[in-house]
C-alpha cells in the first residue's frame, strides 16, 4: 500500500474545481478535465508520485458505480417518450452498427476489441452537457427535451450493450440473464411507484438533519442491492448502479417529494465530493500517456476516434433528430451527443481489466473524449447563440411593416 497515494489524490480533487473556476473566467473546462490532468501529472508518467494499490482501486470502482448511479438518477424518464424516444432508440442502434463495423475494420476483424471500441464511440455525457444546457437556458425548451431523449438513450443503451456484449456468454444466454435482471427490476418500479405510507415519509424528516439520516442509508441499500442484484445474474455492475439511479430518483419523487432535492444533494456530496473524483483521477494516474506519446497508432487514433464520435454517434442523431428542428439546432444537437467521457472511461477500464484492448487504445479513447468535452459542447453553444442573433436581427429588420 502507498499511504501518500489517497492524499495526493483527494489533493488533486480539491485542487480540479479551483483551476476550473479559474479558467473559467476565459474557457469553461469541464472540471473532469482537470481531474484527469491532475491524475496524469501525479501518476507515474509525469512525476510519479501516485500509485494505485488495492485500496484505491476498490474506492475507485466505487466512484465508477456511484457516477453511474447519479447519471441514472438525473434523466427525467417523464420526457423520453413518444416519437422522440422512438427517433432517440433508432439513432443509437444505428450508431452502434456503425461502430462495431468502424471497429471491426480497425481492428481487423478481433471481436472483443470491436465491441469495447465500437460500444465506447456510441455514448453520450449527458451529465456533462447537461449543466451547460442549465446555463445557457436552453433545458427547458424544445431543444432541451429532444437533448435530454438522445442523451438519455447514449447514456442507457452502451451500459446494456456492455452487459450484453462484454459478458464473454453465448449471445443467448446472455439476453436471458438480463431479461431476468429486467424483470426483477421492473417488479422494483412497480413497488416504488406504489404509494408510500406516511412513517415512510416521516421518518425521512425527523431524520434528515440527525445523524440517523434514514433517507440517504435507504438509497445506499438500494445502490449496493442492485449492484448485488447484477453481480449474483453476472452482468456488469454498472447496470445495477444506473438501475438503482431509477429507482432512487422514483421512490424519493413518489414519497418524499419535499424533502428529495435535499436527500439527493447528499447522495451527491457523497459522490461528487468524494467517490466520483477519486475515480477520475484514479483514472488519470493510469493512463498510459507514455504510449499516446510516443507517436505511431495510438496517437494516430486519437484524432481519428474523435471523428468517428461524430461520425457514428452525431450523425444518426442528426438524420433522426425531430422534423420541427432546424438545421442549426439538428447540428448542435449533434455536437452535444457525440460529446462524450465518463462512459468511454467506465467502458475502457473494463476493456482494460479484462485485458481486451490495449493501453493505447484505450488513451487514444480517452483523449479524444477529453478533446470532445473540450471542444463540442463550446460549438454546439456558439451554432445556438448565431442562430439566435440571426433570429433576433430578422425579426428587428421585418419592423412594423411585417404587422
Amino acid at each position: 500500500m502507498h499511504p501518500g497515494t489517497l492524499i495526493l489524490i483527494m489533493a488533486a480533487a480539491v485542487l480540479a474545481p479551483v483551476l476550473a473556476q479559474a479558467a473559467g473566467r476565459w474557457i469553461r473546462v469541464p472540471l473532469v478535465i482537470f481531474e484527469i490532468l491532475l491524475g496524469i501529472l501525479i501518476g507515474p508518467a509525469v512525476l510519479g508520485w501516485a500509485h494505485p494499490d488495492t485500496v484505491v482501486d476498490t474506492l475507485s470502482n466505487l466512484g465508477l458505480a456511484m457516477l453511474i448511479f447519479l447519471a441514472g438518477y438525473e434523466i427525467e424518464w417523464g420526457a423520453v417518450r413518444g416519437d422522440t424516444l422512438r427517433r432517440s432508440l433508432w439513432a443509437w442502434l444505428i450508431g452502434l452498427a456503425l461502430g462495431l463495423g468502424a471497429a471491426l475494420a480497425l481492428t481487423a476483424g478481433d471481436t472483443g476489441r470491436s465491441v469495447v471500441i465500437g460500444t465506447a464511440l456510441t455514448s453520450t455525457a449527458l451529465g456533462t452537457v447537461l449543466p451547460v444546457l442549465r446555463d445557457s437556458g436552453d433545458l427547458k425548451g424544445r431543444f432541451g427535451t429532444v437533448m435530454l431523449a438522445f442523451g438519455a438513450v447514449g447514456e442507457f443503451g452502451p451500459i446494456i450493450a456492455m452487459a450484453l456484449l462484454l459478458s464473454g456468454r453465448r449471445p443467448a444466454e446472455s439476453v436471458a440473464l438480463l431479461v431476468g435482471f429486467a424483470a426483477i427490476t421492473a417488479g422494483a418500479v412497480l413497488w416504488a411507484l406504489r404509494p408510500r405510507s406516511p412513517w415512510f415519509s416521516r421518518v425521512v424528516a425527523n431524520t434528515l438533519h440527525s445523524s440517523g439520516q434514514f433517507a440517504v442509508r435507504f438509497v445506499m441499500l438500494l445502490l449496493v442491492s442492485m449492484l448485488a442484484l447484477a453481480a449474483a445474474f453476472g452482468l456488469d455492475t454498472l447496470l445495477g448502479a444506473f438501475a438503482a439511479g431509477v429507482l432512487t430518483r422514483i421512490v424519493l419523487d413518489g414519497a418524499a417529494p419535499e424533502g428529495g432535492k435535499e436527500v439527493l444533494g447528499r447522495i451527491e456530496a457523497l459522490g461528487f465530493g468524494f467517490l466520483v473524483p477519486l475515480f477520475f483521477v484514479v483514472t488519470g494516474i493510469e493512463f498510459d500517456l507514455d504510449a499516446l506519446l510516443a507517436g505511431g497508432r495510438p496517437l494516430a487514433l486519437l484524432p481519428l476516434f474523435l471523428l468517428l464520435f461524430l461520425v457514428v454517434r452525431g450523425l444518426p442523431v442528426y438524420a433522426l433528430a425531430p422534423r420541427d428542428l432546424g438545421r442549426t439546432d439538428r447540428w448542435a444537437l449533434t455536437l452535444y451527443s457525440a460529446t462524450c467521457l465518463p462512459l468511454v472511461v467506465a467502458i475502457t477500464t473494463i476493456g482494460l481489466d479484462r485485458q481486451v484492448i490495449s493501453s493505447g487504445e484505450a488513451a487514444a479513447l480517452v483523449g479524444a473524449a477529453m478533446v470532445s468535452v473540450l471542444a463540442f459542447p463550446l460549438l454546439a453553444l456558439k451554432l445556438r447563440a448565431g442562430e439566435g442573433l440571426a433570429s433576433a436581427a430578422a425579426a428587428k429588420g421585418a419592423g412594423p411593416e411585417a404587422w
